[in-house]
């Protein structure tokens, strides 16, 4: 009788940890969930679960609390679902929360796992490891030292934390080559998620380092300043995406409005009522139709992929780059008592035309591969113009002497090939325009 009154209390236990925050979350559960409510439990498998407790308890070589071993069972219940669910402590509770809003501890890095291994989905700009040269792709196989392999991607990002002025060092491998260190000190992460300029005369830039609460109404400010700066409609504009690992759903929505007139922006479906969500643009296209490029590459995820497939899907711009992350699952936050959490995938989400972007990604329209730019040094080249005793232009116009071009400020595109054939797209479509 005393082991079955044990049994009792410890499925009592996980009944409330676990399902009273769901049925807050979803009030009308689908047919499908209501039938496995109704499922008898599983005693055979409780009845082991609480062996191993009492096993590791007599027999483990340091004394373990209840409270560590039950922590421990509800992190290992999550982390076998897929990568993105996970328990949060009051830690990274706080963290997670801390993060949506704009500042954050850390590195600057968004990792996820790969094979056990923690893989970098995008570093952050003007971060630490953006700054340390982290590329989207590399594997972070050590952690000051010490293997990864087995680590959960929770317990990563908690060693990766630490106080800002702190040095840490991680082991990379990047495509398959020998592991290389970089040593970084960690930062307060201050992101500031749109940041936009003119690239010349007609053309203006926006990059989205990650969705934020407020990411949708900076890029609406953006437009605004772009046109003024401007000082009439642009002619093209470059949307930036690339090593975006994605944010608030609600941000991309707002994002993806900006630049459509009508339709279906996205939806989303799972097993609970409220997880099937439609959202669709209102008339007003405050980007006033001006030729889009979208860059997207393999950094570009979640939310960023909502962004681009709504676009692509409608026709409204042209994507550009490569291939994206792959990540088509909503994660909802469900608060748990004590100021914990359970971040729990709880549907998939679809471009307009149904497409699940889930492990395939967003394929862009026109691939164009990362590249380093390089500009020729022509300063000593002789031009007509730098003669002396030249005539003048037939017309009146000025003379251009090869000297002019050393003047010339540094501009984005020159040092980036993908941007540049984004540029150089927005014009080839004005000159076929007609514009």
């Amino acid at each position: 009788m005393p082991h079955l009154f044990r049994l009792t209390t410890l499925a009592l236990a996980i009944a409330l940890l676990g399902g009273a925050p769901l049925l807050q979350a979803a009030e009308t559960p689908s047919a499908a969930a209501t039938a496995n409510d109704k499922a008898p439990l599983p005693l055979d498998e409780l009845r082991t679960f609480a062996e191993v407790l009492d096993r590791i308890k007599a027999a483990y070589v340091e004394p373990v609390s209840d409270k560590v071993l039950l922590e421990n069972a509800i992190k290992g219940m999550l982390s076998n679902l897929d990568p993105h669910s996970a328990y949060l402590d009051p830690e990274a509770f706080r963290e997670l929360q801390e993060s949506t809003s704009g500042e954050f501890g850390g590195l600057g890095i968004e990792v996820g796992m790969e094979d056990g291994f923690v893989k970098v989905v995008s570093p952050i700009d003007d971060t630490p490891a953006s700054k340390a040269g982290i590329q989207p792709g590399d594997l972070i196989i050590k952690i000051d030292g010490q293997p990864t392999k087995g680590l959960s991607m929770v317990e990563a990002v908690d060693k990766m934390r630490g106080e800002a002025g702190s040095k840490i060092l991680l082991t990379l491998v990047r495509e398959g080559g020998k592991p290389f260190d970089v040593e970084l000190t960690r930062a307060v992460i201050k992101v500031k998620s749109v940041k936009s300029q003119l690239l010349e005369d007609g053309y203006g830039y926006i990059r989205i380092t990650q969705f934020q609460v407020n990411s949708g109404e900076e890029v609406g400010k953006s437009l605004v300043k772009l046109r003024k700066d401007n000082g009439k409609k642009l002619r093209g504009l470059v949307l930036d995406l690339r090593n975006n690992p994605g944010g608030v759903l609600q941000a991309a929505v707002e994002v993806s409005d900006h630049f459509l007139k009508g339709g279906l922006i996205v939806y989303t479906e799972g097993r609970i009522a409220n997880s099937e969500l439609r959202f669709s643009a209102d008339p007003v296209d405050a980007s006033e139709g001006v030729p889009l490029v979208v860059l997207i590459n393999g950094g570009s995820a979640s939310a960023s992929e909502i962004v681009a497939g709504a676009l692509q899907d409608h026709k409204r711009g042209v994507l550009m780059g490569t291939d994206s992350f792959g990540k088509g699952s909503v994660q909802t936050v469900l608060p748990l008592n004590n100021d914990r959490a359970l971040k729990l995938t709880t549907a998939l989400y679809y471009t307009p035309n149904g497409r699940s972007i889930q492990a395939q990604g967003i394929v862009p329209d026109i691939e164009v591969a990362r590249a380093k730019l390089t500009r020729e040094q022509d300063d000593e080249n002789i031009k007509e113009a730098d003669l002396q005793g030249h005539l003048g232009n037939g017309n009146g116009g000025a003379d251009k002497p090869s000297q002019s071009r050393a003047s010339q400020p540094e501009r984005p595109q020159d040092g980036d090939y993908q941007l540049s054939q984004a540029l150089n797209l927005l014009k080839g479509l004005n000159v076929t325009r007609g514009d």
